[in-house]
């Protein structure tokens, strides 16, 4: 990608995951410009002030920092991190609810200032605020996308491969739906450098019983909840989904990616977010496969929108 091709992104937010994003930015050089926005200007500017000394090392790019979303305007792509983090004894609906209001506000200060960009949501429950941002943004459902289960895809690929001993590039395989508990493993199209699971399996010394799988999966589930408990947070990880999906948009690849928005009917399902192998390029999502599912993985999924539904209607939407 040439440097004229290259285009800004602006991140809300210098926590972690905001810090770990930016971080991949630089390095990668996949952009022109850098903007990192949060209401702790001071961690902003030192976040910016750290990038800024490796821009020798690396690619060179504008970084900038603040706390007013004017730098916003001009982003191809802005990737919202804000949010409340879960407190002691407090309820999911609870941190739906305080996101909900912070996302509202955010997604109105960006549109001052940038009326069309691409939305990437990250805030968690992940799916019900890329809701939220989709009808408080009034854009189309195409540009309000999310990280979604493409972290989740990635672990599931990871463990599968360390299990059969293999380079997980080799392997396809996502996780959908929710983002969250309800997600779910899609065992029937697992492939294996073009061979399904099955055919794999009867020439693998390495079995792959239900308890292996089902081992796996809760891993996949469960890992987010064993990073956190060792290290506080996610960062790496999710920052390199983000560039996943950043760099598919901005080099208009096309490509494949388990991100979240609006479901408008795959599988029988409408009005709510959640996440499906998806065509990501230039415009934002520009398609959905809506492959078969085995009918145990379909039931699955339609309870996972029905979770999904519940914390919406919930927040009255």
């Amino acid at each position: 990608m040439s440097q004229s091709n290259r285009s800004k992104v602006a991140v809300i937010g210098a926590g972690n995951v905001g810090a770990a994003l930016s971080f991949a930015l630089t390095m990668k050089g996949e952009v022109r410009e850098l903007a990192v926005i949060d209401q702790d200007i001071k961690k902003a500017e030192g976040e910016v002030m750290d990038l800024g000394h490796a821009m020798a090392l690396a690619y060179p790019m504008q970084i900038e920092a603040g706390d007013s979303y004017e730098l916003c305007a001009g982003a191809r792509i802005v990737v919202v991190t804000a949010g409340a983090a879960q407190k002691p004894g407090e309820t999911r609906l609870d941190l739906n609810k305080r996101n909900a209001v912070i996302v509202k506000d955010i997604v109105h200060k960006i549109l001052e200032h940038n009326p069309n960009p691409i939305l990437i949501m990250v805030t968690n429950p992940v799916d019900v605020m890329t809701y939220v941002a989709l009808k408080e943004s009034g854009l189309p459902p195409a540009q309000v996308i999310s990280s979604g289960t493409v972290l989740d895809s990635a672990r599931f690929r990871y463990l599968l491969a360390n299990h059969f001993r293999l380079d997980p590039r080799n392997l396809h395989c996502h996780v959908i739906g929710e983002h969250g508990d309800s997600e779910l493993a899609v065992w029937s199209r697992v492939n294996i450098a073009g061979v399904s699971l099955q055919d794999f399996c009867s020439t693998c010394d390495r079995e792959c019983r239900r308890v292996d799988r089902d081992h796996i999966e809760r891993q996949v589930r469960e890992s987010a909840y064993e990073i956190i408990d060792r290290k506080g947070s996610t960062a790496y990880g999710i920052g390199l989904a983000l560039i996943r999906i950043i760099r598919s948009i901005l080099r208009h690849e096309e490509s494949v990616l388990t991100v979240s928005s609006l479901v408008q009917g795959s599988y029988g399902i409408k009005d709510v977010c959640l996440s499906l192998p998806s065509i990501v390029g230039s415009s934002g999502v520009e398609g959905v496969l809506d492959a078969s599912l085995d009918p145990d993985e379909e039931a699955a999924l339609h309870r996972s929108a029905a979770v999904l539904r519940e914390q919406i209607e919930m927040l009255g939407y």
